[in-house]
């Protein structure tokens, strides 16, 4: 049985390295100071990214001087995340060191770029290195990876991370030279491995002279970290910092599964957004297509894939685009049988100005997946499609300009934000929860209300989007993207470029547009758009209100043809038309009889020939609108008096010779009333109008669209003038009862 002391060749090679130590200076003292030059950042890249750009454009920022390993190399080092593997960079090390073994006053900085950011410079680095009084100083893990069983080798920690991670080192090029030329593995054995036996070899370890950075003053693995570190603004900079150890990490690593939260800090590190200057990256490497004698060729994918509400708008916006229509190809994708008249009287319009549209129906009886999948093979596969640009038919664009400014961005994969009115939905998350889904960021709320602006890194964009045809045809060449696992089709193509280190931005430099709200749209009406005024009120204003509403408070346009009769304009001619054609469809006239179930004491002295609001489900709307659109203006005309916005009578009258032509003079049960016009006097019927009897005084020329407001009990005896022809529809309000 072998006794406790050491072997014989165990001490001799103790000594060899000691000796060997001692030769490369371990017990010399630091130098006061060195050099930014004698600083060089290696770092292996088989091939180019999106995180390898901005590692890159971080070093370039502090003037780093990067030497890239492996360029146009196969990877052979393994899968990557939740693997072992790696090797390949060491092997890449060992033949790169080799010309810099006897520079001893050469400073190696070793470290990931895939994933990785410069938060600062090269005299931060040597600086904060120096004060280590060691030759090489490896990244500090709070995780032991890959061997957990190798834990209890590790020298004990007091304050600080305890675990070597290898994304990060460095120290004196003779050092890391002779570290490297350890290795004699396999390109896919694991690199973190192979260093951590060196150091928690307690030889091994004095004599390269190694610790870890175990506050992580220069590096931070983000793994594991993540309580630890926050986004820190202060004199014009921005910073990540370790708020466990009050330190200002140099190099940040988003390892393992931290790649969202590190896509987060680099849009803010280094300096990409300060508090101060705003966006500092939003106008590099754009493009400029005023330039350009040939616009890029756009495909355009709409998709519809429920009843959404002001579809025929949403469509005729595509065609409003500021972009040379001979450069557009439309793809359309409609699932909803509802809507096929709206793409017909689509159709009819583009094709005189878009030459190729391709329109996919419900016939065909597609997943939104298989749909969204094709649209993008309509662009994959013409070589000549520069850009595809994907809109769902709940993207309201109010800037003609949206596509030009995308496409000017000059990102992969790029949005624009839109928000639903007065909400914080929006088409992008900020971050992902541990199973995938939603989480709010830090700066979400922020970046959706406009308080920061520029071009955001996020985890998950939808509804509208632009990807760049060149990248459908590279990293994007895959057609399936759209699948994945049970994930909805826009989550599992985020999903999917977030894996292939695809970045998706998000663009709030400018006002794009809203989303609307399709959960709640009943399409059992004949105008079912009119029921909207709840779920999308700006949308339902802009459509069944008035275009000069707004003048009734700025420019003074209520005129009084009668004493204490004001007349404005509030409905548009597509509300009014709308209007009567939901009454006329729903047929339930009451002929203008006496006896009336539909009111308190089933009698009318002053019968009208009419249908009430209520009647077609449309009460709740009118009352709204009468809060909305109609009180803001009694304020006005009568001052001081406050109207509770409340009507018990709501209905439509129609007047006809045939049924009712005339109203015989009477009071309205109403504090005012309101009286619209629905149709045009001339045109649609001869006659009709309003007299006021105590002021002698008519009014037989209504407008379409225009309202009536008068008191109702006491003052205001009025009746209405027969018509001679033709039929007159006048919607009523008796507010205030």
């Amino acid at each position: 049985m072998r006794g406790r002391g050491a072997r014989p060749g165990h001490l001799l090679r103790v000594l060899a390295l000691l000796s060997w130590a001692a030769g490369l200076g371990v017990a010399e003292e630091t130098p006061s100071h060195i050099p930014a030059d004698k600083l060089l950042v290696i770092t292996v890249a088989t091939k180019e990214n999106d995180g390898f750009h901005r590692f890159m454009n971080s070093a370039k920022y502090f003037n780093y001087t990067v030497k890239v390993l492996g360029q146009g190399q196969e990877w052979r080092g393994g899968d990557g995340i939740n693997s072992i593997g790696g090797g390949q960079k060491v092997r890449l090390m060992k033949e790169a060191m080799a010309q810099y073994a006897s520079q001893e006053d050469l400073l190696i900085l070793f470290t990931e770029c895939f994933d990785v950011i410069f938060a600062g410079g090269p005299e931060e680095v040597l600086k904060k290195f120096q004060k280590t009084n060691h030759k090489i100083v490896f990244a500090a893990d709070g995780i032991l990876w890959p061997d957990k069983r190798l834990a209890d080798k590790y020298p004990v920690v007091h304050i600080g991370k305890r675990y070597l991670n290898s994304g990060g080192f460095m120290g004196y090029a003779p050092y890391i030279s002779r570290l490297v030329q350890q290795w004699n593995l396999q390109d896919n054995d694991d690199d973190q491995l192979f260093y951590t036996k060196i150091y928690i070899d307690p030889v091994k370890r004095e004599a390269f002279n190694i610790t870890l950075d175990h506050k992580c003053k220069i590096f931070q693995a983000l793994n594991g970290a993540t309580d630890e570190v926050v986004l820190k603004f202060e004199n014009g900079k921005s910073r990540v910092k370790n708020t466990f150890y009050e330190t200002l990490p140099v190099a940040i690593n988003g390892n393992g599964p931290t790649k969202i939260l590190q896509n987060y800090f680099g849009n803010y590190v280094p300096n990409s957004w300060t508090q101060e200057s705003g966006c500092a990256l939003c106008d590099v490497d754009t493009i400029d297509l005023s330039t350009m004698d040939v616009h890029p060729k756009v495909t355009i994918g709409v998709f519809i894939e429920q009843p959404t509400p002001f579809l025929p708008r949403f469509l005729d916006l595509l065609l409003t685009l500021d972009y040379p229509k001979e450069a557009l190809k439309l793809f359309i994708h409609n699932k909803e049988v509802y809507h096929e008249k709206d793409i017909k009287v689509f159709f009819d319009k583009a094709k005189l100005e878009i030459s190729t549209i391709k329109i996919v129906g419900p016939e065909e009886n597609l997943s939104q997946a298989e749909a969204r999948n094709m649209g993008m093979d309509f662009c994959r596969q013409d070589e000549k499609c520069d850009y595809y640009f994907s809109v769902d038919a709940d993207v309201v664009l109010t800037n003609p300009r949206t596509l030009k400014i995308l496409i000017e961005q000059n990102r992969k994969i790029i949005a624009p934000l839109v928000t639903r009115h007065g909400k914080l939905w929006s088409n992008f998350w900020g971050a992902l929860s541990p199973d995938g889904y939603y989480a709010r960021s830090e700066d979400y709320v922020d970046i959706v209300q406009g308080n920061r602006v520029g071009i955001w890194n996020v985890p998950y964009m939808a509804n509208v989007y632009l990807i760049q045809g060149k990248a459908l045809r590279s990293e994007l060449s895959e057609r399936n993207y759209f699948v994945r696992d049970k994930l909805d089709p826009d989550m599992a193509l985020c999903r999917n470029a977030r894996e292939m280190g695809m970045f998706m931005y998000i663009s709030n430099r400018h006002e794009f547009g809203r989303l609307l709200s399709t959960a709640n749209y009943n399409t059992s009406h004949l105008n079912n758009d009119l029921w909207q005024i709840f779920e999308n009120p700006v949308d339902w204003k802009e459509k069944y209100i008035n275009r000069d509403y707004s003048k009734i408070f700025t420019e003074n346009i209520v005129e009084q043809p009668c004493p204490d009769v004001f007349w404005f304009p509030v409905l548009s001619e597509r509300a009014c038309d709308e209007l009567v054609e939901e009454m006329e469809h729903y047929g339930k006239w009451s002929g203008g009889k006496h006896h009336d179930s539909r009111i308190s004491g089933g009698y009318e002295n002053v019968p009208t020939d009419d249908i009430h609001m209520k009647q077609i489900d449309l009460e709740n709307v009118w009352l709204h609108f009468i809060r909305e659109f109609i009180a803001p203006v009694t304020l006005k005309v009568f001052a001081g008096y406050y109207t509770k916005g409340f009507a018990l009578l709501n209905f439509v009258v129609k007047y006809s010779p045939e049924r009712q032509r005339s109203l015989r003079p009477h009071h309205d049960a109403s504090t005012f009333t309101i009286n619209i016009a629905l149709n045009n006097v001339g045109e649609d019927f001869q006659g009709g109008g309003c007299k006021f009897l105590r002021y002698n005084c008519s009014i037989e020329s209504p407008r379409k669209g225009w309202s009536f407001m008068h008191p109702g009990r006491l003052t205001h005896l009025h009746e209405g003038l027969p018509v001679k022809n033709g039929t007159r529809y006048i919607a009523v309000s008796f507010i205030d009862p």
